[in-house]
């Protein structure tokens, strides 16, 4: 009977690693750490604002289809839905795209894929620096939906 539990145990402990491994937990990142935010802000001049545009206000009209029938770019701060998704959704989406499980099988978007130009220092960066935008009751609030997920 003891090794039944060993096994359980290093299962269980297998898993738990496994789940760390694949998922970032919880945030990490922080919209009232100054350094993290300052590295986000030159990240997103670079990779985000071309789309995004410079206020985070997302492109004109961002909730109707372009005639690509693919949608304009959202908006970051609070006039958008991005503080909506907790923060591995939307660590996932920078890393990967629009691409399940983060957007319908088949699914077209511009939004590139950054994993590859982007560590995941970078990725919390930016995030922080989206996030410095929002109201102490917004952050608040995406704060509790990132601990939920």
């Amino acid at each position: 009977m003891p090794w039944l539990l060993a096994a359980l145990l290093v299962l269980a402990l297998g898993g738990a690693l496994l789940v760390q491994w694949l998922a970032p937990a919880g945030s990490k990142a922080n919209p009232q750490d100054a350094a993290q935010v300052t590295a986000g802000k030159q990240l997103y001049g670079q990779y985000c604002v071309a789309c995004h545009l410079e206020r985070l206000q997302g492109q004109p009209n961002w909730e109707k289809r372009l005639p690509s029938g693919r949608m304009p770019a959202p908006p970051h701060d609070e006039s958008g839905h991005t503080w909506h998704h907790p923060d591995q959704v939307l660590f996932g989406i920078i890393r990967s795209g629009l691409v399940p499980p983060y957007a319908p099988a088949g699914y077209e978007s511009d939004m590139p894929a950054f994993g590859g130009q982007l560590s995941d220092a970078q990725v919390w960066s930016l995030l922080a620096f989206i996030k410095s935008h929002w109201s102490p009751k917004i952050q608040a609030w995406q704060q509790d939906k990132t601990r939920q997920y």
